[in-house]
């Protein structure tokens, strides 16, 4: 079983959970399972706990069950002994305990929204199609150097048209990642790069680097096109799940956005 509830979140379900005795909809009363000083705790109560924190799968035996009823009214205990002290009425922890009763609210409507508004496969192989073709058929192995100035771009080149090693000259590139290899960006696809990279990248021939710099974000870039071949397309189920999830992930955060833009707010 689950590590039991943490005493903020018992004090919590005490404001929640039905107490044993009270009347259900059809008129019965829930079974007592325990009276922790006249106060009632319902049989209900225990199989929600069990339902709540044991793994699926777990079989509840009597033993399990005891703790759980022997957790229960050790809550129960601690929830009077609270009230007692009058921490209750405590503005801080009413705050506390009010924001915690909503969380777990907007987290069920948020399970709830998932749950009703899952991506469909269909969607799925769309965004894996569209991404496929963004990203191209063909793969580049490349290599680059990064400096700040345009100045020195053209410099590099011009060492370049004189026969200078791309690798040697690519030990002064301001990127770490590939500088201590000559400037080696291994096999990628266009997408992989920033978008000015890319289209340059997609101009040159085989053994042929840019005469003018590339500027992008990072700086100004000398690029060597070393190969190009076609590349190799994933597998759809292999990616599936991670596609999957991150599709879900972005659909809830678009509703959310949604909700807090039509949200009237002063």
């Amino acid at each position: 079983m689950k590590r039991y509830l943490s005493l903020a979140t018992a004090l919590l379900l005490a404001l929640t959970l039905t107490a044993c005795g009270d009347k259900n909809k059809d008129g019965s009363t829930n079974k007592v399972l325990a009276k922790v000083n006249g106060s009632v705790i319902s049989s209900e109560t225990l199989d929600w706990l069990l339902k709540e924190q044991v793994p699926p799968g777990t079989p509840v035996d009597e033993a399990l069950r005891t703790k759980a009823r022997d957790h229960l009214i050790q809550r129960e205990t601690l929830l009077q002994a609270a009230r007692a002290a009058g921490l209750d009425k405590d503005a801080d922890i009413k705050r506390r305990m009010e924001y915690i009763r909503d969380e777990q609210l907007v987290n069920a409507y948020l399970k709830d929204w998932n749950t009703k508004n899952q991506v469909s496969d269909a969607d799925v192989k769309a965004d894996f199609d569209k991404r496929l073709a963004e990203a191209g058929d063909t793969e580049y192995k490349a290599r680059h150097i990064l400096v700040e100035q345009e100045a020195d771009a053209k410099a590099i080149i011009a060492k370049l048209q004189k026969g200078a090693k791309f690798a040697d000259l690519a030990k002064a590139s301001k990127d770490p990642g590939s500088a201590a290899t000559g400037g080696d960006l291994g096999w990628a696809r266009p997408g992989t790069f920033v978008p000015e990279f890319a289209a340059a990248l997609k101009t040159l021939e085989k053994g042929k680097f840019t005469t003018e710099p590339v500027k992008s974000q990072f700086g100004y870039h000398v690029i060597l096109l070393e190969d190009s071949r076609k590349a190799a397309v994933p597998n759809l189920d292999a990616v599936k799940p991670q596609l999957q999830q991150a599709m879900q992930q972005d659909a809830l955060k678009k509703h959310i956005d949604d909700l807090v833009a039509k949200a009237k707010v002063e």
